[in-house]
């Protein structure tokens, strides 16, 4: 081989990786410098709320209020802004390697939970402390109370599961649960962390909307009058959408209950509760407030209710209107397959020879 084709060789192969190289470095350094400047950013409004927080009159306010500014006269800026979260350490947690699946897991209640294979230790970690911290009793974010928790033979419906805690929590009480993940890094894990109870775990990869079209699906539709007793949603503010294409079954319903998170949106938690009472819901919010910060409209008064928790009312004992459903989703009512069971239920004949 002469010199002057190893020469050309040489240009034609370390000419662009050095390009492809430096091109890298750059995107890299950019990445940083961009990061760096989200980071001062984001500082300078975790002081401004602090701030916020601080110069309130102590002696106007509730005391869910006083808790944080009390929280942020010692303590730096947080989502929950109260002392619970203390009781938490990252690196209290294990994890461990499956290493036939080579995947990453950690032990929730005795049952693995398993997480995306590029995920390192620390991470999922710090993700898992997170998740600890959302369902501390003293948590707006928390889901169960004594009232709310899955009973033995339940069908659920965990929608914008991610890691799925809280079907993992309920998998052996559970008839059947539906999985609604749409997150490609989490499907795998999913998989593998409710692989013992595959026979009655459904992972659906499409979004719940209200309408169906393509990767989107109405809860109405997927559903179709079968079994539901309870439905938890924490889908990035479209909770409201979800509810829209779940009227059927809302209407329907006998046994059910929901948990819906209602902190995306500043007024989420009113929207969410009107929709639910029009429906014959009786609503409940968690106490305390979170401080969503990574809401782009996040601002004054800053605070807002982690969940609401909703049940079916009792039309019998609860004295309900059935009219109300009528004048609120006429069509949707009259073309159920058990509306004549419903208003049968709500003695709605001899409410009506009542107001005549």
């Amino acid at each position: 081989m002469t010199v002057i084709r190893i020469i050309k060789l040489a240009v034609r192969w370390f000419i662009p990786f050095g390009i492809m190289e430096y091109r890298k470095r750059k995107k890299k350094k950019k990445n940083a410098a961009l990061q760096l400047e989200n980071d001062k950013l984001q500082l300078e409004k975790e002081h401004k709320i602090r701030k916020y927080f601080q110069n309130l009159n102590h002696k106007n306010v509730d005391s869910e209020l006083l808790e944080i500014i009390e929280y942020f006269d010692n303590n730096p800026f947080s989502i929950f802004p109260y002392d619970f979260v203390k009781k938490y350490n990252s690196v209290d947690i294990d994890v461990f390697f499956d290493e036939t699946a080579k995947m990453k897991y950690i032990l929730h209640d005795n049952k693995r939970m398993y997480f995306p294979r590029d995920w390192a230790a620390a991470r999922i970690r710090a993700y898992y402390t997170g998740l600890r911290i959302e369902q501390d009793i003293d948590s707006p974010h928390r889901y169960e109370t004594p009232e709310y928790t899955v009973k033995n033979g339940d069908v659920i419906a965990d929608i914008g599961a991610a890691e799925g805690i809280w079907a993992l929590t309920y998998v052996e009480k559970a008839e059947k649960i539906f999985l609604f993940e749409c997150e490609d890094e989490w499907i795998n894990a999913l998989k593998k962390t409710f692989e013992p109870w595959q026979e009655k775990v459904i992972i659906v990869n499409k979004y719940i909307s209200n309408i169906t079209q393509d990767k989107y699906i109405t809860f109405d539709d997927f559903i179709n009058g079968g079994k539901i007793n309870f439905i938890k949603a924490d889908i990035e503010g479209m909770e409201l959408e979800l509810l829209k294409g779940c009227v059927r079954t809302l209407i329907e319903a006998t046994d059910l209950k929901l948990l819906l998170c209602a902190y995306h949106h500043q007024d989420d938690a009113e929207k969410l509760r009107s929709f639910l009472e029009a429906k014959q819901f009786s609503v409940e919010n968690t106490k305390r407030y979170m401080l969503f910060i990574g809401d782009k409209e996040f601002d004054i008064p800053y605070i807002r209710r982690g969940l609401l928790r909703a049940k079916k009312l009792d039309c019998f004992a609860s004295n309900c209107n059935p009219l109300s459903l009528l004048e609120i989703d006429i069509t949707t009512f009259f073309f159920s397959c058990q509306w004549q069971l419903l208003l049968e239920d709500c003695q709605f004949f001899k409410y009506t020879d009542t107001i005549k």
